[in-house]
C-alpha cells in the first residue's frame, strides 16, 4: 500500500501539533512574559526574642537557636547560591552570625512574610523563563516538607484588576499559590527545577544586592 505526500504531510504536521501542546505552559503562567511582575525577598521566619533551646536539652553542634530545622537544612546544605535570600542573622557555616532587631509591626509584608526587598522584573526574557519554569507540570512533585517557610514572593499582573500572587519556599521545597488556583496536580520542586530557578533568582536578586 502506498502512502501519498499529503498523507505523510499530514500525519507528521499533526505529530508536530501534538508534541507542541504537550510543552505548553499551564495558564495563568502563560501571561507571564507580558505581565507586570514583582519580586519580593522575604524573611523566611521570624524568632521569638527569646528564642534558645529547651532547658536540659543543648543545641546540636553547628545549629542555630530557635531556627526550624527545615531552614537550618537549608542553610547548611543548599543555601550557598541563594545568599541573598537568608533571613536577617543567619549565615553560611564558618560565617558569623550578625545580630537583627526584630521588625517593627508596621514593617511591610507579602501574605504575612516581612519584605526584606522586592524589584521589578523587566527582562522579557527572564519573565518569559519564569513562566516556563513554573507553568510546566513536569518540573513539580510530591516531594516536598510539611511547612510553608518562604525566602520569596512572586505577584504578576497580566492586566488591571487580576493579581496572581505565589510564596515560593526552598527551605521546604515548594510553591503556594495565594491569590489564584494551582494548575498542577503537585506543588513539590524538583531538583532540576531548583536549579533552574536558582539562576533567575541570580537575576533577579544579584548576589550583594
Amino acid at each position: 500500500m502506498k502512502t501519498s505526500s499529503l498523507g505523510l504531510f499530514s500525519l507528521v504536521a499533526l505529530l508536530g501539533s501534538l508534541s507542541v501542546g504537550c510543552a505548553s505552559t499551564a495558564p495563568p503562567f502563560d501571561t507571564m512574559k507580558s505581565a507586570n511582575i514583582t519580586a519580593f525577598r522575604l524573611q523566611n521566619f521570624e524568632p521569638p526574642p527569646t528564642a534558645a533551646p529547651a532547658a536540659g536539652q543543648p543545641a546540636q553542634p553547628g545549629a542555630i537557636p530557635g531556627v526550624p530545622p527545615e531552614i537550618q537544612a537549608w542553610v547548611t546544605q543548599g543555601a550557598q547560591a541563594l545568599q541573598q535570600l537568608l533571613p536577617p542573622g543567619l549565615a553560611l557555616p564558618g560565617a558569623p552570625a550578625v545580630a537583627v532587631p526584630p521588625p517593627a509591626p508596621e514593617a511591610p509584608r507579602f501574605h504575612g512574610f516581612r519584605i526584606l526587598g522586592q524589584t521589578q522584573v523587566m527582562d522579557p526574557d527572564l519573565k518569559e523563563k519564569l513562566g516556563e519554569i513554573f507553568g510546566d507540570e513536569d518540573n513539580f512533585d510530591n516531594n516536598h516538607a510539611a511547612c510553608g517557610y518562604s525566602e520569596m514572593g512572586i505577584s504578576f499582573s497580566p492586566q488591571p484588576g487580576v493579581q496572581n500572587d505565589m510564596l515560593i519556599s526552598f527551605s521546604c521545597n515548594q510553591v503556594l499559590a495565594r491569590t489564584f488556583a494551582w494548575p498542577h496536580p503537585a506543588s513539590g520542586m524538583k531538583p532540576d527545577m531548583v536549579k533552574e530557578l536558582t539562576s533567575a533568582v541570580q537575576k533577579i536578586f544579584p548576589p550583594g544586592t
